[in-house]
């Protein structure tokens, strides 16, 4: 995991920590305990995917990520969705730019919360109860009270069209009809679910980034691959770097540098787009190589 520190703190450069499921297995915890307070002070996360086999999902998700979503107030999950050049979609009629979406994530409440608890542990009769929780505080970010709040808020906006759908519906028209959609929002679960099978529709989870945000920018907000760590591959240069390099597109802009994201995109697309891409896309390439193809096409500075 890297951090990084810019205008907020003064400062500038990265720090780089070990927070994973390997440190999990070595130390008992995923980060130190006063991890939060180590990078409270900085702009940006740049998170790496941790996962770890032998390490359960939910060490990994309470351990880490859920205390950087809550802690640092990231209640905005935003990702991206677009079928790119040189990456087909399993969509007979979707090209590349026929899909161009967001998803908006409601990224502390919601479905994973933690009001519950088991009753009976170990008996025939065990009872598991998890409630899902929506606070009005939440609405005005994330407007899980829907219909209500989504009416209020499309009134001062008459130039947006709103619609309003069931998820099971919506499920099916983004796999019949994706290209009708520009932004969804959705409650935690319903929003993670949809991100992935817009991924997927887009033509690969493997590409999906998506950026925890803190809109008021109080504390760092954290980008990340959606992917998963992929241990099966690890150390084989198998892996593709693009959900990556899109995440830290989506920080680059966050920080002020749009400039700068635009710059990697376009490196990053245009790669894809001379055929260039790793396995999971149905290329030839090797993690590294896409990278020295990405970096090849970023604009080098004057006298370098």
């Amino acid at each position: 995991m890297r951090q990084e520190q810019h205008p907020r703190t003064g400062g500038e450069g990265d720090d780089s920590f070990d927070w994973s499921c390997e440190r999990y297995l070595s130390e008992g915890a995923m980060m130190p305990a006063d991890g939060l307070d180590r990078i409270r002070r900085h702009d940006a996360v740049l998170l790496g995917a941790v996962g770890w086999p032998g390490v359960p999902d939910h060490v990994s998700l309470w351990g880490l990520l859920i205390p950087l979503r809550r802690g640092f107030r990231q209640y905005v999950n935003l990702r991206p969705v677009k079928v790119l050049d040189g990456v087909p979609s399993p969509l007979r009629n979707a090209g590349a730019g026929d899909v161009d979406l967001v998803v908006v994530r409601e990224n502390v409440e919601g479905e994973y919360s933690e009001i519950g608890g088991r009753l009976g542990r170990g008996t025939e009769d065990e009872l598991a109860v998890q409630e899902a929780v929506f606070t009005r505080k939440g609405v005005v970010h994330t407007m899980p009270f829907w219909d209500e709040l989504v009416e209020k808020v499309a009134q001062r906006h008459p130039g947006v069209r709103t619609e309003k759908e069931h998820i099971d519906a919506l499920a099916a028209k983004l796999v019949l009809a994706p290209e009708r959609f520009d932004v969804i929002v959705g409650s935690n679960l319903f929003g993670d679910i949809l991100s992935d099978l817009a991924a997927a529709v887009a033509g690969s989870i493997g590409v999906a980034p998506a950026a925890n945000l803190n809109p008021e920018r109080e504390f760092p907000s954290m980008f990340e691959p959606v992917h998963g760590s992929a241990p099966d591959i690890a150390g084989q240069g198998k892996a593709n770097p693009l959900g990556a390099l899109w995440s830290a597109a989506l920080m680059l802009d966050h920080l002020g540098h749009p400039e700068a994201s635009a710059e990697l995109l376009a490196a990053a697309f245009g790669a894809l787009a001379d055929g260039i891409s790793t396995a999971d896309l149905g290329g030839t390439a090797d993690t590294a190589a896409y990278t020295r193809a990405v970096l090849d096409r970023v604009t080098r500075p004057s006298g370098c």
